[in-house]
């Protein structure tokens, strides 16, 4: 496709046939250079002809082809005149990470690490299917859609600290548990507290180098410091909630006089009776997802002072933050001058909310929210912060991983004859995994150079580093 280069880290696609506006990728030259022939730029195109889409179709660095919209775009619509979109948010909503620091060192718990790794895998449940300790009941699964994460901090799991640094304190208030299947339902009741498959990870990590000493510290991070990284979401339920919508919104679409380039589009105006029920939806999924990694997180910091035979005061597991991406939302943005209401979707990507927002946790407002950007289990993942520019930019965006560069099957085709397992333990790295095939799909080199991923957003000011994570030990459904 056509690519206009409009700085050295953003690139436009024209505006041509049906699109509405034009597209717009932050990425490098030599990303471009490599996307310049993929699906996803197309996506991008498709996306920018929706009704109601403001400025740009948006997409990551770390993009790839997705269900209608590509993994790593970002698109806002007026809330009034536009449509909101399944394939915009994905299948699963509020997939999302977690981090915790803690008081230790990794001299302290290198010892202890490959007994650290069985437990963990022990006790929290993860693969296809996996099912957890929660089992709910009726009436408790409608509390878990409407409150989120408080609803676990309620229930012992975890402290009120975590709720008040999680984006949007854990819970979309727009939840409406009565638009959920009993379908959806069935599959949520007994998969709360568990990890997921695929790219659902729990990573125990090593702060190995730090960009921007005072903000790491607001973020309670240092040197040489234990961390936590999760990254699951709202499991079967989630899954379940954007099947049922698609199939909704393939026939409701039709009636609407809407051409679309792509079925996968399938939308609602956003104000209209189906647009509601699918917000209030996908809401009480997000909902399950941070109470689904509240739960993680506390089995962690119980894992933790098994193995370590320390108490929580000496541990001292701190939530550093846990945001999403699948997801939609209601913001109020700054568009051609004009204060605008818009439904902004961000699948597989995240908030980058600058310093002075007021949906910045107070304890992190003077430095900007915290943006995590897991990378592959084999190199580091970063700690990054919100800036202006994104609000000005991006809509308050910017990338959320590594971003895949092979298909499962072609990793597995490429992993063929190798011992994934062995090469991360010459690296000093003990994963445990469950699905048969899951360490080939997401092996280092299914994904592209994380390095690279952080310093096109850095490049364009869409977020600032503030430090780098090292995988010590992995986790994988």
């Amino acid at each position: 496709m056509e690519l206009k280069r409009l700085t050295p880290y953003c690139y436009e696609i024209p505006r041509s046939g049906s699109m509405n506006v034009p597209g717009r990728v932050f990425m490098s030259s030599r990303m471009a250079n490599e996307m310049r022939e993929t699906e996803a730029l197309k996506q991008v195109a498709n996306v920018a002809t929706l009704p109601g889409i403001l400025t740009a179709a948006m997409a990551m660095p770390d993009m790839h082809w997705g269900y209608g919209f590509p993994i790593g775009g970002v698109a806002a619509f007026d809330w009034e005149t536009g449509i909101i979109s399944p394939g915009g948010v994905g299948y699963d909503i509020n997939c999302g990470v977690r981090l915790a620091g803690t008081s230790l060192e990794e001299k302290e718990i290198r010892p202890l690490l490959e007994r650290l790794v069985n437990a963990l895998f022990q006790n929290i449940p993860s693969g296809v299917g996996s099912t957890g300790s929660v089992k709910l009941s009726a009436k408790e699964e409608m509390k878990v859609l409407r409150e989120g994460g408080r609803w676990a901090v309620r229930q012992g799991f975890g402290e009120p600290s975590d709720v008040e640094r999680t984006e949007d304190h854990g819970c979309m208030t727009e939840a409406d548990p009565s638009v959920i299947s009993e379908r959806a339902l069935k599959r949520g009741a007994k998969q709360l507290g568990t990890l997921g498959s695929g790219n659902h990870f729990l990573e125990v990590g090593v702060v190995d180098e730090i960009f921007d000493e005072p903000t790491a510290r607001t973020f309670g991070l240092f040197r040489d410091q234990v961390t936590v990284l999760l990254h699951s979401g709202s499991r079967g339920l989630g899954y379940q909630v954007c099947d049922d919508s698609l199939a909704f919104m393939a026939k409701h679409v039709k009636t609407l006089g809407i051409q679309l380039p792509d079925r996968q589009l399938a939308c609602a105006m956003i104000r209209s009776a189906a647009g509601r029920r699918y917000f209030s939806a996908m809401a009480c999924a997000a909902n399950y997802a941070w109470a689904n990694r509240q739960i993680l997180l506390h089995r962690a910091r119980e894992t933790f002072q098994q193995v370590l035979g320390i108490g929580p005061r000496d541990l001292a597991m701190h939530q550093v933050y846990d945001l999403c991406h699948n997801i939609a939302k209601r913001e109020t943005h700054t568009v051609d001058g004009r204060v605008r209401t818009v439904c902004v979707h961000r699948k597989g990507a995240t908030r980058a909310f600058p310093p002075g927002h007021p949906a910045v946790c107070e304890a992190y407002r003077q430095v900007g929210q915290p943006i995590l950007i897991p990378g592959d289990m084999g190199t580091a993942s970063y700690v990054m912060a919100g800036t202006r520019t994104a609000m000005e930019q991006s809509f308050g965006s910017t990338c959320h991983g590594a971003g895949r560069v092979l298909s499962r099957r072609a990793a597995k085709k490429q992993a063929k004859g190798r011992t994934i397992q062995r090469e991360l333990s010459d690296k000093g790295i003990l994963v445990k995994w469950t699905g048969r095939s899951t360490l080939a799909e997401e092996m280092p080199d299914a994904y592209k150079d994380i390095h690279q991923v952080v310093d096109a957003v850095r490049g364009a000011g869409l977020s600032t580093r503030v430090a780098r994570l090292r995988p010590i030990c992995v986790i994988k459904g």
